[in-house]
C-alpha cells in the first residue's frame, strides 16, 4: 500500500522505505484509473513527472532528502504558471497559453524536490462554474460524481481526495481552497494576505486573492506552506515576515488557548444543516476537552462581510477582463461570461463603498483577534450539492462563511469532520490571527487526529 499522506510518504522516502518513482508511478496509475470519472487534470505531464522523480530519487539515494517534500507527487491549479507547460485557467481563451517561467510557489515547490504531475481542474479563471461549454469537463466530486466539488480549486480538492496527488496548490479569492477541501472531504489553508507570492498566478481580485495549499490533514498542509511562504519582491502585496516552522506547535497541547465560537454565523445569518452544526458541537467538546477556553462571540452580520467580499472581487474582476470581454466574448463559457457582465454594472460608487466597509469589518474582527486565539464556524452550509442544482448565480444568491477571512486578509482553514447523511463530507472552519498559521494547523490537526479515533 502506497501511504495517502505527505508526512507518511516523506518519512518512508527518507528511511528508503518506498521510492520517488514508485510513489510517483503509484499516483500516475491512480490518475489513469479515475481522472476520466473526476475531471480533476487539465494537463498530465506523466513523462516529465518520471524524471522527476528517479533524480529525487538518485538525489536521496546519494545525500538523503533536500527537504521533507523531497519526492512527493503534487499538482498545481491550473491558473500557476508552469514554464513550458500550459497554463489555461480551465478558459478556451488561454487554451494554447504555454508561460516561459514558472509561477513563484511553483518555482519553491520544485526547489524543494516536489514532484509535478500536472495541472488541475479550476472554474474558469477562478470564479464562474461548473460549466460545460468549455474545452474540459468541470471537477467532479469523487464521493458521488453526480455532485458537486464548489471552486475554483476544484482538481486540487478532487484529487486529493481520491488519492491522485498527495497535496497541491489551490488560490482563495473568497474561499476557492476551503470552499472545494470541504466538499470533497479534504484540508485546506488560506493564508494570510501576503505570506504566499501570487507572482505567475492568473489573477481574480488582486486585493484579495491569496494562494495557499490543499492536503488530506492539516500537518500535510503545514508542509507544504514552508515551501510556499516567503517575501517575493515581484509581488507587492508580498508582505516581507520571517517565514515560522507551520508544524512548531502540532502535537502541543491546548489549555488556554481562547476560542470563539460565531454561533450568529452558522445558526441565524446562514443556518447550516444539523450535521453541520453537529459537527461544530463536536469540535467545540473536542477543544474544551484539551483545555481550551471557548465562548460565543458576536460581530457583523455575515452578510455584511460577504456582500463587501462579493462586490470588491467582481468590481476587480470586472476590470481585468473588460478587454478580453469586448474583443473576444465569444471565448468565454456562458457562465463566465454572464457573471463579468453584470459585474461590469457595478459602480465605482459601489466599489468605493464595500472597500469603505471593509475597513470597519477588517478593525472589528482584528480587535476580536485580540480577545481570542482562534474563532469557530462553519465552512459551508451542508454536504455538496448535486452539479445539476447548481444555478447560473451560485455564489452571489446567499452569504459564503469563507468570505471574511478574505476580506480581512486573515488565515482560515477548513478541517474534515467526517461524512453527512448523504455520505458526502463535511468540515468545519477556524479563523486565526494575522501570519498566527501555525496555531490554525495545532487547532486543526488536534480535532482531525480526535475525529479519526
Amino acid at each position: 500500500m502506497m501511504p495517502t499522506t505527505i508526512a507518511e510518504a516523506s518519512r518512508l522516502i527518507a528511511r528508503k522505505e518506498i521510492s520517488p518513482v514508485e510513489l510517483t508511478q503509484s499516483c500516475l496509475d491512480q490518475i489513469e484509473s479515475e481522472n476520466d470519472k473526476i475531471a480533476a487534470f487539465i494537463t498530465v505531464t506523466a513523462d516529465t513527472a518520471l524524471a522527476t522523480a528517479r533524480q529525487a530519487e538518485s538525489r536521496i539515494m546519494q545525500e538523503g532528502p533536500r527537504t521533507p517534500l523531497d519526492g512527493i507527487p503534487i499538482a498545481h491549479k491550473d491558473i500557476f504558471n508552469t514554464a513550458g507547460i500550459r497554463t489555461t485557467a480551465h478558459s478556451r481563451l488561454l487554451e494554447h497559453n504555454v508561460p516561459t517561467t514558472d509561477a513563484t510557489v511553483v518555482r519553491r515547490l520544485a526547489e524543494a524536490g516536489t514532484v509535478m504531475l500536472g495541472k488541475l481542474s479550476t472554474l474558469e479563471f477562478a470564479l464562474a462554474g461548473p460549466s460545460f461549454d468549455l474545452p474540459w469537463p468541470p471537477a467532479r466530486n469523487p464521493w458521488n460524481t453526480d455532485h458537486f466539488t464548489a471552486g475554483s480549486s476544484s482538481g486540487t480538492a478532487a484529487a486529493v481526495a481520491a488519492g491522485l496527488i498527495l497535496g497541491g496548490t489551490g488560490s482563495d479569492t473568497g474561499g476557492s481552497i476551503r470552499g472545494p477541501a470541504a466538499m470533497c472531504g479534504t484540508t485546506g489553508i488560506k493564508p494570510t494576505y501576503g505570506r504566499c507570492s501570487r507572482t505567475g498566478m492568473l489573477p481574480l481580485a488582486p486585493s484579495l486573492d491569496q494562494a495557499g495549499p490543499m492536503a488530506s490533514t492539516a500537518r500535510d498542509c503545514a508542509m507544504l506552506l514552508q515551501h510556499m511562504a516567503g517575501h517575493d519582491s515581484t509581488d507587492p502585496a508580498s508582505q516581507n515576515q520571517p517565514v515560522p516552522d507551520f508544524s512548531s506547535l502540532i502535537g502541543q497541547g491546548l489549555r488556554g488557548l481562547r476560542v470563539g465560537v460565531i454561533r450568529h454565523f452558522h445558526e441565524h445569518d446562514l443556518p447550516a444543516h444539523p450535521p453541520v452544526l453537529s459537527a461544530i458541537e463536536r469540535s467545540i467538546d473536542i477543544l474544551c476537552a484539551e483545555g481550551a477556553e471557548v465562548r460565543d462571540v458576536i460581530l457583523s452580520p455575515l452578510l455584511d462581510y460577504s456582500a463587501a467580499n462579493k462586490i470588491i472581487m467582481n468590481c476587480e474582476a470586472a476590470a481585468l477582463h473588460e478587454a478580453a470581454l469586448k474583443n473576444h466574448s465569444h471565448l468565454y463559457g456562458a457562465l463566465l461570461r454572464g457573471r463579468l457582465i453584470v459585474a461590469s454594472m457595478l459602480s465605482s460608487n459601489d466599489y468605493i463603498q464595500a472597500q469603505r466597509r471593509r475597513q470597519e469589518l477588517s478593525q472589528e474582527l482584528v480587535e476580536m483577534m485580540r480577545e481570542v486565539d482562534v474563532l469557530i464556524t462553519a465552512t459551508a452550509v451542508g454536504e455538496a450539492p448535486r452539479m445539476d442544482e447548481i444555478t447560473t448565480w451560485d455564489g452571489l444568491e446567499s452569504p459564503s462563511f469563507t468570505a471574511p477571512w478574505n476580506l480581512v486578509g486573515l488565515p482560515a482553514i477548513a478541517v474534515r469532520m467526517g461524512f453527512g447523511p448523504k455520505g458526502l463530507p463535511i468540515s468545519v472552519q477556524l479563523g486565526g490571527r494575522k501570519f498566527d498559521e501555525a496555531r490554525l494547523f495545532q487547532v486543526a490537526d488536534l480535532i482531525e487526529a480526535n475525529n479519526d479515533k
